[in-house]
Order: C-alpha cells, then sequence, then structure tokens
C-alpha cells in the first residue's frame, strides 16, 4: 500500500508539498484544500494507515503531537485556539489511508464539526 500512498510519495518527493516542518519523523504541509486560513496536514514519514495501526509503545503519536505544538507557535494560532483532528476509516472520514492530522486554525471553529 506504501508504494500507492500519496502521503507517501509527498514524503519520497515524487510529489512537491508546501513544507512547514520536518523533521526525521514527521512532515507537515499546508493542505492544498484549505478548510480553514491555517491548514495543515501533519504525517508520520512511516506508513502507518491510521491511528489504529500505530503498535503500542511507539513513539510516532507523541512526535506527531510535538511537532503540531511547534507548527501552532509558528502560524501564529496557539494562543487564539486550533483544532486538531485525525479521521479513522471511511465513515470517520479518511479519504488518505495514511495516518494524518488536520491542524486547523486562524477562525472560530464550530461545533459540532460535521
Amino acid at each position: 500500500m506504501a508504494d500507492e500512498c500519496i502521503f507517501c510519495k509527498i514524503v519520497n518527493g515524487e510529489i512537491p508539498s508546501e513544507k512547514v516542518h520536518e523533521d526525521d519523523h514527521v512532515l507537515a504541509f499546508k493542505d492544498i484544500d484549505p478548510q480553514a486560513p491555517v491548514h495543515i496536514i501533519i504525517i508520520p514519514k512511516k506508513h502507518h494507515q491510521s491511528i489504529m495501526t500505530v503498535p503500542a509503545g511507539e513513539p510516532i503519536i507523541a512526535q506527531m503531537l510535538e511537532a503540531a505544538n511547534r507548527i501552532a507557535l509558528k502560524m501564529g494560532i496557539a494562543d487564539s485556539g486550533f483544532r486538531l483532528v485525525t479521521n479513522v476509516g471511511e465513515d470517520g472520514g479518511q479519504t488518505v489511508p495514511h495516518l494524518h492530522f488536520h491542524l486547523l486554525g486562524g477562525r472560530a471553529m464550530q461545533w459540532p464539526p460535521g
């Protein structure tokens, strides 16, 4: 699956992206169809289908959360607030089968979300 995964292709440089953060384990880039003034996709560089497939004890979720904090500060939305979302499965709204967080901010968020 990873060979055909669009996010894996972004990690490998096969598809361009507007990067906002990169370290050894995490890549973050601007969403191509933003749903808020700030809409960043945060992904692990290693392919995991969703949060449900991350083995217990693997530190990637903490690494992604740390990246989200840094990005929120960098983008100027840490004080005003933001939303951090991961969708799981078709009914959960996951359209790319690669674990990812959406970091949304720069406007007031509504509830319920959808």
